[in-house]
């Protein structure tokens, strides 16, 4: 790696900030993908549920606006937690299964974009907005819930994307994590 600029590499985007725009490029896209799956399923999660979140009660402009916020902000948690050492050196690692041995980073971190999005499903839609929705006094918690396990396959998109778009754009090459174990 030269320097600490980012610069475009031979593989993508290098030095110390790099993984900051994959992780909120990547989680810009994702966001634009998971409003897509939902708009077509539910329509109302985008344009009331997600302002309604904040105590807004606007047109569906705002709720894109919001939940692509909210894409950036959990793609640069994804990007800071995949290029950690002990992260990185497990997507790395070499695996004795054929299968998974022929695999290169790019599908290795597609599949740690899946994960993510699997648990960030299961944290904030489940766990975190019932109890963010009782804390502002607010009424139908068992409805945002259904709605939240409606977007399963949204945040499954998600991480894909994000993890898709991540490992395009950023140069994990350049990167020495060591062998975690």
């Amino acid at each position: 790696m030269s320097g600490e600029s980012n610069t475009m590499a031979a593989y993508g985007l290098s030095g110390s900030t790099g993984w900051l725009v994959g992780g909120a490029l990547g989680g810009a896209i994702g966001a634009v993908a998971f409003g897509i799956v939902v708009w077509l399923v539910n329509p109302e999660i985008i344009s009331s549920a997600i302002p309604a979140l904040y105590g807004l009660d606007l047109a569906s402009p705002v709720g894109w606006a919001i939940n692509i916020a909210h894409g950036i902000v959990l793609g640069i948690v994804f990007g800071l937690l995949v290029t950690r050492d002990l992260v990185l050196g497990v997507l790395k690692t070499d695996v004795e299964t054929d299968a998974l041995s022929q695999t290169g980073i790019l599908l290795r971190m597609v599949g740690a974009g899946l994960v993510y999005g699997l648990v960030v499903w299961t944290v904030l839609p489940l766990l975190v907005l019932p109890l963010w929705i009782d804390a502002v006094g607010g009424s139908g918690a068992d409805v945002l819930t259904t709605a939240a396990t409606g977007t399963l396959l949204g945040h499954t998109l998600f991480g894909i994307v994000l993890g898709a778009v991540f490992a395009a754009t950023v140069d994990l090459h350049d990167r020495t994590a060591e062998d975690p174990f």
